[in-house]
């Protein structure tokens, strides 16, 4: 029972026009992550994906789903939620009851975790069957085939002693072979329908270049960032001219919360050689038109505030210094003043001396 209610998360849509414009294979996936902390202690998680984009969560208290996109619920009924929202929150918890009734016999040490992923995948017209997967504590535990449970080679006794009892439930794994062999492609393609205009959006991305920590003397470590795009594939490398350079080292395609994709790529050279080397970006948002950056229009960017501010502070200082010297050396003189001429002169006045002022 607790296998049909997992898979019956997969039935959020009665079906759906599949569209052949998605350019890879897109699976659809629940995960179902039960921690024991000991004996009296345990608890649940759920979520769903549509590739790596979460679609749905789940509140554990409650067993309410949560719908994280305005296309999550597709065009499944509101009644039909709510009844598998009852289901899932009781077997969830009778999942948990199940492992914590078989920790001595199946030599389970606290704390721990088993983590089941179900779903399907949609390849460009074609479906494949469905799968389900369980493991404990990150590894295999066991995996489902048609209509049984099969121990995973490196299970040992402990496997081939739960998939015993999970292969007693014959009926239940009918129905787990027909729910994600034939529902969740389905479900899938309705899916895929109703996020058509989010899913098929593109992004552009944003590029620049920074240095990372030095690896070494006389060399530099190049960064190029590319950031905020959609969808996920990209093509992100350093150049020499029209030569990819072998050294370029590329990082992981990480997610941001918004649903585009960030990457950074690394070249570490020397110096001296860093001149004629760009980092080109190719995506499906660029129209053809590729990214270029080019190390030398970055690299005065961390120098003009030495090159240009630098000269600029120091003949403000010599301005200064000379302002300050003129100033302290120059006094008004009284030359020529009508004091200093001589009153017997002829025409002449007599004025007052300036120290009489």
């Amino acid at each position: 029972m607790l296998l049909l209610q997992l898979v019956l998360l997969t039935v959020l849509v009665p079906g759906g026009d599949s569209d052949d414009d998605f350019q890879e294979p897109i699976t659809f996936r629940i995960i179902l992550t039960a921690s024991f902390y000991n004996r009296a202690r345990a608890q649940n998680q759920g979520s769903a994906w549509l590739g790596q984009l979460q679609t749905h969560g789940w509140d554990s208290k409650t067993g309410a789903f949560i719908f994280l996109r305005p296309w999550s619920r597709g065009n499944f009924s509101n009644e039909h939620f709510m009844e598998l929202e009852k289901l899932f929150h009781s077997y969830s918890i009778r999942f948990l009851q199940v492992f914590q009734d078989h920790v001595s016999q199946w030599q389970l040490e606290y704390p721990f975790q088993v983590q089941l992923e179900g779903g399907c995948e949609l390849h460009l017209g074609e479906v494949s069957e469905g799968f389900v997967h369980i493991g404990y504590q990150g590894s295999d535990l066991m995996s489902f085939q048609n209509t049984s449970w099969w121990p995973s080679p490196k299970g040992g006794r402990r496997t081939e002693e739960v998939c015993t009892l999970f292969n007693r439930f014959y009926v239940v794994n009918e129905i787990i072979h027909t729910l994600f062999s034939d529902t969740c492609p389905q479900f899938l393609l309705g899916l895929l329908d109703a996020g058509k205009a989010y899913l098929k959006r593109q992004v552009r991305p944003e590029a620049w270049l920074s240095t990372g920590p030095s690896p070494g003397p006389g060399h530099l470590l190049l960064m190029c960032h590319v950031s905020g795009f959609y969808p996920k594939p990209v093509w992100v490398t350093w150049m020499r001219g029209e030569q990819e350079h072998q050294g370029t080292r590329r990082g992981e395609v990480l997610p941001h919360a918004d649903g585009t994709w960030y990457l950074q790529t690394s070249l570490d050279v020397e110096a001296r050689e860093a001149a004629g080397l760009s980092c080109r970006v190719r995506h499906s948002s660029l129209g053809g038109q590729d990214i270029v950056l080019y190390w030398e229009q970055h690299r005065p960017v961390g120098l003009v505030f030495l090159v240009v501010l630098v000269p600029l502070v120091l003949l403000a200082g010599l301005a200064f210094w000379l302002w300050k010297h003129w100033k302290s050396h120059w006094r008004p003189q009284c030359t020529g003043l009508p004091s200093e001429r001589d009153p017997s002169s002829p025409g002449s006045s007599t004025y007052l001396n300036p120290a009489q002022w």
